[in-house]
Formats: C-alpha cells, sequence, structure tokens
C-alpha cells in the first residue's frame, strides 16, 4: 500500500526539515586549521546532532559520512595538500583491549604552524566512535590532539557519560581556538550553538 501523504519539504543545506531548519544559526568563519568530520551514518539524521551546524559554519571544513572508509579514499582526505592530520580524541584506557596501537606522540612544532593542520573529528557516539577507529587503521595512527580545563558543556538536549564530554560543535570550536590561539574568533561559534539548542530543546519539550 502506497502512502498519500506529502513528504516534508526538506531544507537542502542543513538536510532538516524546513520546520526545523538550523540555517539562521550559520555564522560563516574562516579557520587556519582544516576541519575534517567523519561522521557515523547513525548520527546523519539525528535532529541532535551539531556536526552539520558545525560544517556550515566552516565552509572550509569537510565532512565525509561512514563508518568504515576506503583507505585510499581516507588517506586522501587526511594528508591532501600536504597538511598533517590530528586526531581529536582522548587516549582511553579501553582502546588496549581492542588491540588498538599506541598513538604516536605529538610534537609540539606541529602546533606552531596552524595553516598546516588538519583536525580530525569522529561524530560518532562514544561506543560508535571506538568502533569506527578499531574498523579504520589509518586514524589509530594519528597522533592525537586532547582537550583539558574545558567549561561545562552546553548541550543540555542530549545526555552525556561523562561530565567532559562534549558536543563535536563544542569540541571542535575550543581545539581551533587553542590551536590557533584565537579564542574571540571562534566566540561566534558557541553563540550560533546556543540558538541551535534552544530551538532543539523547544521542540523536544513541546
Amino acid at each position: 500500500m502506497t502512502s498519500t501523504e506529502p513528504r516534508r519539504a526538506t531544507c537542502a543545506a542543513c538536510l532538516r526539515a524546513q520546520s526545523a531548519c538550523i540555517c539562521r544559526f550559520v555564522t560563516p568563519l574562516d579557520s587556519q586549521v582544516e576541519l575534517l568530520v567523519l561522521q557515523h551514518p547513525l548520527e546523519v539524521h539525528n535532529a541532535k546532532n551539531s556536526a552539520r551546524l558545525l560544517h556550515l559554519c566552516l565552509p572550509s571544513s569537510r565532512l565525509l559520512v561512514g563508518e568504515i572508509f576506503p583507505a585510499a579514499e581516507l588517506e586522501t582526505a587526511l594528508y591532501a595538500d600536504g597538511r598533517t592530520p590530528l586526531l581529536l580524541y582522548p587516549r582511553t584506557v579501553g582502546e588496549a583491549s581492542l588491540g588498538l596501537p599506541l598513538p604516536p606522540v605529538l610534537d609540539p612544532a606541529l602546533l606552531a604552524a596552524p595553516a598546516r593542520l588538519r583536525l580530525v573529528l569522529l561524530d560518532a557516539t562514544w561506543r560508535k566512535s571506538r568502533k569506527m577507529l578499531y574498523l579504520n587503521s589509518l586514524l589509530p595512527a594519528l597522533p592525537r590532539l586532547g582537550l583539558q580545563d574545558l567549561p561545562p558543556s552546553a548541550y543540555r538536549i542530549r545526555k552525556a557519560h561523562a561530565p567532559d564530554q562534549l558536543s563535536s560543535l563544542e569540541a571542535a570550536a575550543h581545539a581551533l581556538s587553542q590551536l590557533e590561539n584565537r579564542p574571540e574568533h571562534y566566540a561566534p561559534l558557541f553563540v550560533s550553538f546556543a540558538g541551535f539548542v534552544e530551538q532543539q530543546s523547544r521542540r523536544f519539550c513541546a
């Protein structure tokens, strides 16, 4: 039986229903560090996901969707234009049980030239992000960037499993601010995020 119910109109930019479009929160910003977002397929249509807003706010960023990426495609995405990729991911005890190798030590000299860096962000739940690490052998081999001394997350629309867990947008904004030493430049991202969270909060609490 074919449904006669009309399909909801979708925004071509943010990929959401036009009634829930988030494009009004987009604030385009340039970045010295290039951002590469590897998004798990389950996050693509998750209304609470912030990675699409992040991607739209950073026109130079790239967003790839998948759980397992072809090695040649991923290698090109990681090392294009001679940039050095840094994985925004903390080293966790659970990785040893998965047989993942120790990440290489981050050379502090790399941080002196942000225009030569590519920040790699895994947009997934904690469990799915660990699976992405396990299934894509190029990722565990990247030097890691960890975030410290961060303010509490404003991501009240989605449950966190630890107090220091942030949304993808918050994590990337803090990392870019630190790598480029330009916190004021990335402040508009947090303003955009606040508007996004407020809109989603009203929708889910209605």
